[in-house]
């Protein structure tokens, strides 16, 4: 071997069977939502009641990425309430703007 040869020795670090268990439960847990939200939207009618249906298993959802996948879970209260906190008047929001807009082409047609 000559002295500009250079020889690369890789480690490998044992795996961790609890982050790797932690990872397939929240898969898990994110699957069975998701095959929840399959079979009501396949076997429910359209309507209001559906809408919040979804509305309310994609926050379960949202809140399983969040809190594991971008470690949110564990932080400060703060940081968590200053993240929830916009995202709630957002939602209200979006859902007033809906009801007045509705309100306003009901009266106009």
């Amino acid at each position: 071997m000559s002295s500009h040869e250079e020889t690369h020795h890789t480690h490998v670090i044992p795996e961790d069977k609890e982050k790797t268990k932690k990872i397939w439960r929240v898969a898990g847990i994110l699957g069975f939502v998701t095959i929840i939200e399959f079979i009501f939207a396949f076997t429910m009618p359209r309507g209001i009641l559906l809408v919040a249906i979804f509305l309310g298993l994609t926050v379960v959802k949202a809140f399983y990425i969040v809190a594991e996948f971008m470690h949110l879970k564990h932080e400060q209260k703060t940081l968590i309430w200053s993240i929830i906190g916009p995202i709630v008047l957002i939602v209200w929001l979006v859902i007033a703007l809906m009801v007045e807009g509705s309100a306003i082409f009901s009266l106009r047609y």
